[in-house]
């Protein structure tokens, strides 16, 4: 099972949108770990929706399509 996903820090007001092959708690646990990117600016990660996809083809696509809208309140109303 592959998903897409967004995570909301309530400290930075950002959403990150992503999409994984793993568990969505370990990948949680890794964007929370220390790293270098995006989501390691701070700790507060929550994820707040998601969607499930058979192959990461069609989550990536996904992924794709939601930064695409380059809208906060799109990501919201989801």
């Amino acid at each position: 099972m592959c998903y897409c996903y967004i995570l909301y820090s309530e400290s930075l007001d950002k959403y990150y949108i992503g999409h994984s092959c793993e568990n969505l708690q370990e990948r949680l646990r890794k964007h929370l770990a220390n790293h270098k990117g995006f989501t390691s600016k701070t700790k507060d990660w929550i994820i707040v929706y998601y969607e499930s996809f058979n192959d990461k083809v069609e989550a990536y696509k996904r992924e794709r399509e939601i930064k695409g809208w380059k809208s906060k309140i799109k990501i919201q109303e989801l």
